[in-house]
């Protein structure tokens, strides 16, 4: 009875290819729509290409917009200040919003948590 011997790299590639690709384009996405984060897309996208495609790594790292964050955010795990700022008035606009469309208690209770530790997260990070 044979083995078959499976390839992982040829299954995992497309996926990290896949993630990078729909992470960039919700990235670009965001540049023109403010309500969507472009920063969190460009790094994942920037790390899912280092797992599938140097070239597309590549072109991101030297990109002269997306570029930058991802270099501050390896080297020194920083976020520009616009984009911390813009990042947690988002959030708390987010947040509000619920308020507004009075959503129930524990949505609210769920939703102030998780903003809470994510803007807590964003703003512990050094600014680039």
């Amino acid at each position: 009875m044979g083995h078959i011997r499976i390839r992982w790299d040829l299954l995992v590639r497309p996926f990290w290819l896949t993630l990078g690709g729909v992470a960039l384009v919700l990235g670009l996405i965001g540049v023109v729509l403010p309500v969507l984060p472009t920063t969190p897309f460009i790094l994942l996208a920037a790390f899912a290409f280092g797992k599938s495609s140097p070239r597309l790594r590549a072109w991101l790292q030297t990109h002269p917009v997306f570029g930058g964050p991802i270099h501050d955010w390896e080297s020194r795990g920083a976020i520009a200040t616009r984009h911390k700022t813009l990042a947690v008035v988002m959030m708390g606009a987010t947040f509000v919003i619920s308020l507004i469309l009075a959503l129930p208690a524990h949505v609210l209770i769920i939703q102030a948590v998780c903003l809470g530790g994510a803007a807590l997260f964003v703003l512990s990070r050094p600014s680039a």
